[in-house]
Protein backbone atom coordinates (compact mmCIF):
# COMPACT_ATOMS: atom_id res chain seq x y z
CA UNK A 1 0.00 0.00 0.00
CA UNK A 2 1.25 3.48 -0.84
CA UNK A 3 1.63 5.72 2.20
CA UNK A 4 2.35 9.42 1.83
CA UNK A 5 2.73 12.20 4.33
CA UNK A 6 2.56 15.95 4.64
CA UNK A 7 4.84 17.27 7.38
CA UNK A 8 4.48 21.01 8.06
CA UNK A 9 6.15 22.93 10.89
CA UNK A 10 3.83 25.02 13.11
CA UNK A 11 6.10 28.07 12.96
CA UNK A 12 3.85 30.23 10.75
CA UNK A 13 0.74 30.22 8.61
CA UNK A 14 0.37 27.38 6.12
CA UNK A 15 1.99 28.50 2.84
CA UNK A 16 0.24 27.85 -0.48
CA UNK A 17 3.38 26.04 -1.64
CA UNK A 18 2.92 23.61 1.23
CA UNK A 19 -0.73 23.13 0.34
CA UNK A 20 0.16 22.32 -3.27
CA UNK A 21 2.61 19.70 -1.96
CA UNK A 22 -0.08 18.30 0.31
CA UNK A 23 -2.52 18.25 -2.62
CA UNK A 24 -0.23 16.18 -4.85
CA UNK A 25 0.49 13.77 -1.96
CA UNK A 26 -3.25 13.50 -1.23
CA UNK A 27 -4.15 12.93 -4.88
CA UNK A 28 -1.58 10.17 -5.33
CA UNK A 29 -2.64 8.46 -2.11
CA UNK A 30 -6.28 8.56 -3.17
CA UNK A 31 -5.52 7.49 -6.75
CA UNK A 32 -3.58 4.43 -5.59
CA UNK A 33 -5.89 3.47 -2.75
CA UNK A 34 -3.21 4.40 -0.25
CA UNK A 35 -3.12 6.60 2.82
CA UNK A 36 -2.33 10.26 3.41
CA UNK A 37 -0.82 11.04 6.81
CA UNK A 38 -0.28 14.34 8.63
CA UNK A 39 2.81 14.78 10.78
CA UNK A 40 3.54 18.02 12.63
CA UNK A 41 7.27 18.68 12.81
CA UNK A 42 7.35 20.76 15.98
CA UNK A 43 10.92 20.19 17.17
CA UNK A 44 11.69 23.90 16.77
CA UNK A 45 10.35 24.63 20.22
CA UNK A 46 11.24 28.33 20.16
CA UNK A 47 9.12 29.13 17.10
CA UNK A 48 6.43 26.43 17.17
CA UNK A 49 3.07 27.48 18.59
CA UNK A 50 -0.27 25.77 19.22
CA UNK A 51 -2.01 28.62 17.39
CA UNK A 52 -0.08 27.94 14.18
CA UNK A 53 -0.62 24.22 14.64
CA UNK A 54 -4.37 24.73 14.87
CA UNK A 55 -4.28 26.99 11.81
CA UNK A 56 -2.62 24.19 9.82
CA UNK A 57 -5.43 21.78 10.74
CA UNK A 58 -8.13 24.34 9.92
CA UNK A 59 -6.54 25.21 6.59
CA UNK A 60 -6.13 21.59 5.49
CA UNK A 61 -9.72 20.79 6.43
CA UNK A 62 -10.96 23.88 4.58
CA UNK A 63 -8.99 22.77 1.52
CA UNK A 64 -10.57 19.31 1.71
CA UNK A 65 -7.27 17.55 2.40
CA UNK A 66 -8.30 15.25 5.23
CA UNK A 67 -5.75 12.78 6.58
CA UNK A 68 -6.31 9.08 7.13
CA UNK A 69 -4.77 8.11 10.44
CA UNK A 70 -3.38 9.43 13.67
CA UNK A 71 -4.24 9.61 17.37
CA UNK A 72 -7.97 9.60 18.10
CA UNK A 73 -9.13 13.02 19.33
CA UNK A 74 -12.80 12.63 20.01
CA UNK A 75 -13.89 10.67 16.99
CA UNK A 76 -11.51 12.09 14.38
CA UNK A 77 -7.86 11.69 13.56
CA UNK A 78 -5.35 14.02 15.07
CA UNK A 79 -1.86 14.43 13.63
CA UNK A 80 1.34 12.77 14.69
CA UNK A 81 3.62 15.22 16.50
CA UNK A 82 7.37 14.84 16.59
CA UNK A 83 7.71 16.15 20.14
CA UNK A 84 5.33 13.44 21.36
CA UNK A 85 7.42 10.87 19.51
CA UNK A 86 10.55 12.41 21.05
CA UNK A 87 9.09 11.89 24.51
CA UNK A 88 8.60 8.19 23.70
CA UNK A 89 12.31 7.85 22.97
CA UNK A 90 12.09 6.88 19.31
CA UNK A 91 14.87 9.21 18.16
CA UNK A 92 17.12 8.49 21.11
CA UNK A 93 16.90 4.75 20.43
CA UNK A 94 17.79 5.22 16.75
CA UNK A 95 20.72 7.48 17.67
CA UNK A 96 21.95 4.85 20.11
CA UNK A 97 22.06 2.29 17.30
CA UNK A 98 24.23 4.64 15.26
CA UNK A 99 26.53 5.27 18.24
CA UNK A 100 26.92 1.53 18.88
CA UNK A 101 27.76 0.92 15.20
CA UNK A 102 30.33 3.74 15.19
CA UNK A 103 28.28 5.68 12.65
CA UNK A 104 27.74 8.56 15.08
CA UNK A 105 29.64 10.15 17.95
CA UNK A 106 29.28 12.64 20.80
CA UNK A 107 30.42 16.14 19.93
CA UNK A 108 31.32 18.40 22.86
CA UNK A 109 31.57 22.17 22.56
CA UNK A 110 31.78 25.01 25.06
CA UNK A 111 28.57 26.96 25.64
CA UNK A 112 30.54 30.15 25.07
CA UNK A 113 31.79 28.91 21.67
CA UNK A 114 29.32 26.31 20.34
CA UNK A 115 30.84 26.19 16.84
CA UNK A 116 34.19 24.90 18.06
CA UNK A 117 34.33 21.21 18.90
CA UNK A 118 36.55 20.50 21.91
CA UNK A 119 35.97 16.75 22.17
CA UNK A 120 34.81 13.96 19.91
CA UNK A 121 33.94 10.80 21.78
CA UNK A 122 32.44 7.38 21.11
CA UNK A 123 31.10 7.36 24.67
CA UNK A 124 29.10 9.88 26.57
CA UNK A 125 31.82 12.15 28.04
CA UNK A 126 31.87 12.08 31.82
CA UNK A 127 32.75 15.08 33.91
CA UNK A 128 31.51 17.81 31.58
CA UNK A 129 28.97 20.13 33.19
CA UNK A 130 25.95 21.20 31.13
CA UNK A 131 26.49 24.77 32.31
CA UNK A 132 29.81 24.92 30.44
CA UNK A 133 29.45 22.40 27.63
CA UNK A 134 27.01 21.37 24.89
CA UNK A 135 26.95 17.65 24.17
CA UNK A 136 25.30 16.72 20.88
CA UNK A 137 25.28 13.59 18.74
CA UNK A 138 26.77 13.93 15.27
CA UNK A 139 26.51 11.60 12.30
CA UNK A 140 29.84 10.58 10.79
CA UNK A 141 29.56 11.14 7.04
CA UNK A 142 31.18 8.21 5.20
CA UNK A 143 33.48 8.55 2.24
CA UNK A 144 32.17 7.94 -1.26
CA UNK A 145 29.15 9.05 -3.24
CA UNK A 146 25.45 9.18 -2.46
CA UNK A 147 23.09 8.63 -5.40
CA UNK A 148 19.34 8.39 -5.71
CA UNK A 149 16.68 8.47 -8.38
CA UNK A 150 14.16 11.30 -8.24
CA UNK A 151 10.86 10.61 -10.02
CA UNK A 152 10.84 14.14 -11.43
CA UNK A 153 14.52 15.03 -11.81
CA UNK A 154 16.06 11.69 -12.67
CA UNK A 155 19.32 10.32 -11.23
CA UNK A 156 21.09 12.66 -8.79
CA UNK A 157 24.61 12.25 -7.44
CA UNK A 158 26.33 13.89 -4.45
CA UNK A 159 29.96 13.60 -3.42
CA UNK A 160 30.05 12.90 0.32
CA UNK A 161 33.23 14.92 0.76
CA UNK A 162 31.18 18.07 0.18
CA UNK A 163 29.04 17.28 3.25
CA UNK A 164 30.36 17.81 6.77
CA UNK A 165 29.46 15.61 9.72
CA UNK A 166 26.09 16.85 10.95
CA UNK A 167 24.17 16.92 14.22
CA UNK A 168 21.34 14.41 14.60
CA UNK A 169 20.51 15.05 18.28
CA UNK A 170 20.95 18.48 19.84
CA UNK A 171 22.42 18.88 23.32
CA UNK A 172 18.81 19.02 24.56
CA UNK A 173 18.24 15.55 23.12
CA UNK A 174 15.76 16.91 20.56
CA UNK A 175 16.36 15.55 17.04
CA UNK A 176 17.20 17.78 14.09
CA UNK A 177 15.06 17.72 10.97
CA UNK A 178 16.97 15.25 8.79
CA UNK A 179 17.26 12.62 11.51
CA UNK A 180 13.70 12.93 12.78
CA UNK A 181 12.31 12.73 9.24
CA UNK A 182 14.15 9.47 8.54
CA UNK A 183 13.05 7.85 11.81
CA UNK A 184 9.46 9.02 11.38
CA UNK A 185 9.12 8.09 7.71
CA UNK A 186 10.44 4.61 8.47
CA UNK A 187 8.22 4.01 11.49
CA UNK A 188 5.21 5.36 9.59
CA UNK A 189 6.02 3.08 6.65
CA UNK A 190 6.08 6.00 4.21
CA UNK A 191 6.57 4.69 0.66
CA UNK A 192 6.81 8.00 -1.26
CA UNK A 193 8.32 11.29 -0.12
CA UNK A 194 6.92 14.05 -2.34
CA UNK A 195 8.13 17.49 -1.27
CA UNK A 196 9.59 20.78 -2.54
CA UNK A 197 12.90 20.88 -4.35
CA UNK A 198 14.33 23.03 -1.56
CA UNK A 199 14.74 19.69 0.25
CA UNK A 200 17.04 18.18 -2.38
CA UNK A 201 20.12 19.16 -0.36
CA UNK A 202 18.66 17.29 2.63
CA UNK A 203 18.08 14.09 0.71
CA UNK A 204 21.69 12.79 0.54
CA UNK A 205 22.02 13.28 4.30
CA UNK A 206 18.80 11.38 4.86
CA UNK A 207 19.85 8.58 2.52
CA UNK A 208 23.10 8.20 4.47
CA UNK A 209 21.04 7.84 7.64
CA UNK A 210 18.72 5.28 6.04
CA UNK A 211 21.71 3.25 4.93
CA UNK A 212 23.53 3.51 8.27
CA UNK A 213 20.41 2.29 10.06
CA UNK A 214 19.89 -0.51 7.53
CA UNK A 215 16.52 0.87 6.42
CA UNK A 216 14.72 0.66 3.08
CA UNK A 217 14.59 3.93 1.11
CA UNK A 218 11.28 5.49 0.11
CA UNK A 219 10.72 6.85 -3.40
CA UNK A 220 11.68 10.52 -3.67
CA UNK A 221 10.10 13.25 -5.76
CA UNK A 222 11.02 16.93 -5.47
CA UNK A 223 8.59 19.51 -6.85
CA UNK A 224 9.70 22.85 -8.34
CA UNK A 225 9.01 25.74 -5.97
CA UNK A 226 6.24 28.25 -6.60
CA UNK A 227 7.86 31.53 -7.64
CA UNK A 228 6.83 35.16 -7.53
CA UNK A 229 6.77 37.47 -10.55
CA UNK A 230 10.49 38.19 -10.08
CA UNK A 231 11.26 34.44 -10.35
CA UNK A 232 12.30 34.14 -6.69
CA UNK A 233 10.51 31.81 -4.24
CA UNK A 234 7.03 33.13 -3.46
CA UNK A 235 7.14 35.17 -0.25
CA UNK A 236 5.37 38.02 1.49
CA UNK A 237 7.16 40.59 -0.64
CA UNK A 238 5.10 39.34 -3.58
CA UNK A 239 1.78 39.50 -1.70
CA UNK A 240 -0.27 37.16 0.45
CA UNK A 241 1.09 33.60 0.53
CA UNK A 242 -0.87 31.72 3.19
CA UNK A 243 -4.09 29.77 2.95
CA UNK A 244 -5.46 32.01 5.70
CA UNK A 245 -4.73 35.13 3.63
CA UNK A 246 -6.75 33.88 0.66
CA UNK A 247 -9.49 32.57 2.89
CA UNK A 248 -9.80 35.96 4.57
CA UNK A 249 -9.87 37.65 1.16
CA UNK A 250 -12.96 35.64 0.34
CA UNK A 251 -11.65 32.96 -2.00
CA UNK A 252 -13.38 29.61 -2.23
CA UNK A 253 -11.39 26.54 -1.30
CA UNK A 254 -12.34 25.04 -4.69
CA UNK A 255 -10.92 28.08 -6.49
CA UNK A 256 -7.64 28.04 -4.58
CA UNK A 257 -7.16 24.29 -4.96
CA UNK A 258 -8.01 24.48 -8.67
CA UNK A 259 -5.33 27.11 -9.20
CA UNK A 260 -2.69 25.34 -7.10
CA UNK A 261 -3.32 22.15 -9.05
CA UNK A 262 -2.53 24.01 -12.27
CA UNK A 263 0.87 24.99 -10.86
CA UNK A 264 2.61 21.84 -11.99
CA UNK A 265 -0.14 19.41 -12.96
CA UNK A 266 -0.48 19.16 -16.74
CA UNK A 267 -4.23 18.79 -17.25
CA UNK A 268 -6.45 19.49 -20.26
CA UNK A 269 -9.06 21.59 -18.49
CA UNK A 270 -8.36 24.89 -16.77
CA UNK A 271 -11.35 25.17 -14.44
CA UNK A 272 -12.12 21.96 -12.56
CA UNK A 273 -12.45 20.33 -9.14
CA UNK A 274 -9.03 18.73 -8.55
CA UNK A 275 -10.14 16.62 -5.60
CA UNK A 276 -12.66 14.92 -7.90
CA UNK A 277 -10.33 14.25 -10.83
CA UNK A 278 -8.42 11.27 -9.43
CA UNK A 279 -8.56 9.23 -12.62
CA UNK A 280 -6.61 11.93 -14.49
CA UNK A 281 -3.86 12.27 -11.88
CA UNK A 282 -0.49 10.60 -12.43
CA UNK A 283 2.87 11.48 -10.96
CA UNK A 284 4.11 11.49 -14.56
CA UNK A 285 1.68 14.34 -15.29
CA UNK A 286 3.53 16.69 -12.90
CA UNK A 287 5.87 19.11 -14.65
CA UNK A 288 9.45 19.81 -13.65
CA UNK A 289 9.20 23.39 -14.96
CA UNK A 290 9.23 26.39 -12.65
CA UNK A 291 5.81 27.88 -11.95
CA UNK A 292 4.96 31.52 -11.25
CA UNK A 293 2.09 32.47 -8.95
CA UNK A 294 -0.32 34.73 -10.84
CA UNK A 295 -2.72 36.49 -8.48
CA UNK A 296 -4.97 37.68 -11.32
CA UNK A 297 -5.25 34.19 -12.76
CA UNK A 298 -6.20 32.85 -9.33
CA UNK A 299 -8.90 35.52 -9.00
CA UNK A 300 -10.26 34.70 -12.46
CA UNK A 301 -10.44 30.98 -11.70
CA UNK A 302 -12.09 31.67 -8.35
CA UNK A 303 -14.68 33.81 -10.11
CA UNK A 304 -15.56 30.85 -12.32
CA UNK A 305 -16.20 28.76 -9.22
CA UNK A 306 -18.19 31.57 -7.59
CA UNK A 307 -20.55 31.78 -10.55
CA UNK A 308 -20.97 28.01 -10.73
CA UNK A 309 -22.35 27.78 -7.19
CA UNK A 310 -26.08 27.36 -6.61
CA UNK A 311 -27.50 30.62 -5.27
CA UNK A 312 -28.35 29.10 -1.91
CA UNK A 313 -24.86 27.67 -1.51
CA UNK A 314 -23.25 30.99 -2.45
CA UNK A 315 -25.35 32.81 0.13
CA UNK A 316 -24.58 30.24 2.84
CA UNK A 317 -20.84 30.33 2.18
CA UNK A 318 -20.79 34.12 2.18
CA UNK A 319 -22.58 34.31 5.52
CA UNK A 320 -20.25 31.72 7.05
CA UNK A 321 -17.30 33.73 5.74
CA UNK A 322 -18.45 37.10 7.07
CA UNK A 323 -19.26 35.50 10.43
CA UNK A 324 -15.75 34.02 10.64
CA UNK A 325 -14.10 37.33 9.74
CA UNK A 326 -16.46 39.75 11.44
CA UNK A 327 -13.52 41.31 13.33
CA UNK A 328 -11.82 42.10 10.02
CA UNK A 329 -14.99 43.56 8.47
CA UNK A 330 -16.99 44.75 11.49
CA UNK A 331 -19.09 47.41 9.76
CA UNK A 332 -20.56 45.21 7.05
CA UNK A 333 -20.94 42.27 9.45
CA UNK A 334 -23.07 44.44 11.75
CA UNK A 335 -25.15 45.75 8.85
CA UNK A 336 -25.89 42.22 7.69
CA UNK A 337 -26.96 41.09 11.15
CA UNK A 338 -29.53 43.91 11.30
CA UNK A 339 -31.21 43.02 7.99
CA UNK A 340 -34.64 41.35 7.79
CA UNK A 341 -34.69 37.71 6.71
CA UNK A 342 -34.05 37.33 2.99
CA UNK A 343 -32.95 40.90 2.29
CA UNK A 344 -29.24 40.12 2.04
CA UNK A 345 -29.95 37.10 -0.14
CA UNK A 346 -31.58 39.40 -2.71
CA UNK A 347 -28.39 41.43 -3.03
CA UNK A 348 -26.22 38.32 -3.15
CA UNK A 349 -28.35 36.97 -5.99
CA UNK A 350 -27.53 40.07 -8.04
CA UNK A 351 -23.92 40.27 -6.88
CA UNK A 352 -22.85 36.68 -7.55
CA UNK A 353 -22.45 37.36 -11.27
CA UNK A 354 -20.33 40.47 -10.72
CA UNK A 355 -17.60 39.40 -8.29
CA UNK A 356 -14.71 36.96 -8.11
CA UNK A 357 -14.33 36.92 -4.31
CA UNK A 358 -16.43 37.62 -1.25
CA UNK A 359 -14.38 40.72 -0.42
CA UNK A 360 -15.42 42.24 -3.73
CA UNK A 361 -19.03 42.03 -2.56
CA UNK A 362 -18.46 44.32 0.41
CA UNK A 363 -18.35 47.70 -1.41
CA UNK A 364 -21.49 46.61 -3.29
CA UNK A 365 -23.31 45.60 -0.13
CA UNK A 366 -22.32 48.52 2.08
CA UNK A 367 -24.25 51.36 0.33
CA UNK A 368 -27.37 49.23 -0.02
CA UNK A 369 -27.49 48.18 3.62
CA UNK A 370 -26.40 51.47 5.21
CA UNK A 371 -28.79 54.27 6.12
CA UNK A 372 -29.20 57.00 3.52
CA UNK A 373 -28.00 59.69 5.95
CA UNK A 374 -24.58 58.02 6.40
CA UNK A 375 -23.99 57.35 2.71
CA UNK A 376 -20.57 58.52 1.57
CA UNK A 377 -20.17 60.00 -1.89
CA UNK A 378 -17.18 59.16 -4.05
CA UNK A 379 -15.31 62.29 -5.11
CA UNK A 380 -15.06 60.92 -8.65
CA UNK A 381 -18.84 60.89 -8.89
CA UNK A 382 -19.37 64.34 -7.43
CA UNK A 383 -16.77 65.87 -9.76
CA UNK A 384 -17.79 64.03 -12.93
CA UNK A 385 -21.58 63.89 -12.62
CA UNK A 386 -23.08 65.74 -9.66
CA UNK A 387 -21.61 69.11 -10.68
CA UNK A 388 -22.85 68.97 -14.26
CA UNK A 389 -25.38 71.76 -14.98
CA UNK A 390 -28.05 69.28 -16.12
CA UNK A 391 -27.82 67.12 -12.97
CA UNK A 392 -30.31 69.04 -10.71
CA UNK A 393 -33.08 68.85 -13.31
CA UNK A 394 -32.31 65.21 -14.03
CA UNK A 395 -32.47 64.20 -10.36
CA UNK A 396 -35.66 66.20 -9.77
CA UNK A 397 -37.29 64.55 -12.79
CA UNK A 398 -36.48 61.06 -11.51
CA UNK A 399 -37.64 62.07 -8.03
CA UNK A 400 -41.04 62.87 -9.51
CA UNK A 401 -41.11 59.74 -11.64
CA UNK A 402 -40.30 57.44 -8.73
CA UNK A 403 -42.90 59.22 -6.59
CA UNK A 404 -45.86 58.73 -8.92
CA UNK A 405 -45.05 55.48 -10.74
CA UNK A 406 -44.94 51.93 -9.37
CA UNK A 407 -41.41 50.53 -9.01
CA UNK A 408 -42.18 47.05 -7.74
CA UNK A 409 -40.89 45.07 -10.74
CA UNK A 410 -37.78 45.09 -12.89
CA UNK A 411 -39.79 45.88 -16.02
CA UNK A 412 -41.56 48.90 -14.48
CA UNK A 413 -38.30 50.38 -13.22
CA UNK A 414 -36.60 49.84 -16.57
CA UNK A 415 -39.45 51.52 -18.43
CA UNK A 416 -39.02 54.63 -16.25
CA UNK A 417 -35.35 54.80 -17.12
CA UNK A 418 -35.91 54.13 -20.84
CA UNK A 419 -38.61 56.80 -21.15
CA UNK A 420 -36.72 59.47 -19.28
CA UNK A 421 -33.42 58.81 -21.03
CA UNK A 422 -35.15 59.40 -24.34
CA UNK A 423 -36.85 62.55 -23.09
CA UNK A 424 -33.70 63.99 -21.49
CA UNK A 425 -31.59 63.84 -24.62
CA UNK A 426 -28.67 62.63 -22.46
CA UNK A 427 -26.65 59.48 -23.00
CA UNK A 428 -27.65 56.29 -21.24
CA UNK A 429 -24.31 56.22 -19.45
CA UNK A 430 -24.70 59.77 -18.11
CA UNK A 431 -28.20 59.13 -16.79
CA UNK A 432 -27.31 55.78 -15.24
CA UNK A 433 -24.09 56.99 -13.62
CA UNK A 434 -25.74 60.12 -12.25
CA UNK A 435 -28.50 58.07 -10.63
CA UNK A 436 -26.07 55.35 -9.57
CA UNK A 437 -23.98 57.84 -7.60
CA UNK A 438 -27.05 59.50 -6.09
CA UNK A 439 -28.33 56.13 -4.81
CA UNK A 440 -25.07 54.41 -3.80
CA UNK A 441 -22.47 57.19 -3.57
CA UNK A 442 -20.27 55.33 -6.06
CA UNK A 443 -19.77 54.78 -9.77
CA UNK A 444 -19.50 51.03 -9.12
CA UNK A 445 -22.50 49.13 -7.81
CA UNK A 446 -24.86 46.31 -8.53
CA UNK A 447 -27.16 46.82 -11.52
CA UNK A 448 -28.96 50.15 -11.19
CA UNK A 449 -32.40 48.67 -11.78
CA UNK A 450 -31.71 45.98 -9.17
CA UNK A 451 -30.51 48.73 -6.81
CA UNK A 452 -33.77 50.70 -7.17
CA UNK A 453 -35.79 47.52 -6.72
CA UNK A 454 -33.84 46.56 -3.62
CA UNK A 455 -33.95 49.99 -1.93
CA UNK A 456 -37.66 50.58 -2.50
CA UNK A 457 -39.53 53.84 -3.12
CA UNK A 458 -39.01 55.51 0.27
CA UNK A 459 -35.28 54.91 0.40
CA UNK A 460 -34.76 55.87 -3.27
CA UNK A 461 -36.55 59.19 -2.79
CA UNK A 462 -34.60 59.92 0.38
CA UNK A 463 -31.29 59.30 -1.37
CA UNK A 464 -32.16 61.46 -4.37
CA UNK A 465 -33.24 64.22 -1.95
CA UNK A 466 -29.90 63.95 -0.11
CA UNK A 467 -27.98 64.15 -3.40
CA UNK A 468 -29.85 67.29 -4.38
CA UNK A 469 -29.03 68.75 -0.98
CA UNK A 470 -25.33 68.33 -1.77
CA UNK A 471 -25.72 70.85 -4.58
CA UNK A 472 -26.85 73.47 -2.10
CA UNK A 473 -23.84 73.07 0.18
Amino acid sequence: MTRLRFAPSPTGYLHVGGVRTALFNWLFARKTGGQFILRVEDTDQERSTKAYEQEIYDSLRWCGLLWDEGPDIGGEYGPYRQMERHEKGYYRDAAQRLLENKRAYYSVARVADPKTEVLRSDRYPEGYSEEEYLIAVKFAVPQGTTCFHDLLKGDLRFENQTIDDFVILKSSGIPVYNFAAVVDDTMMRITHVIRGEDHISNTPRQIMLYQALGLELPVFMHLPLILGADKTPLSKRHGGTSVEFFRKEGYLSEGLMNYLALLGWNVKQEVFQPLQELEDFYLESISNKSVVFDYKKLEWINGKHVRSLPVGTFSTLFKEWIDRYRKAYPEIAELIVRQPQGRVERILLAGQEKVNTFVQLLPLLRPLLAEADVLQYDEKWTEKYLKKPETPALLEKFEREFSKNPIDTYEKIKSIFDRNIEESGLSTNQVYQTLRGALTGSLVSLGLIETVDFLGREEVLKRIHNALALLKV
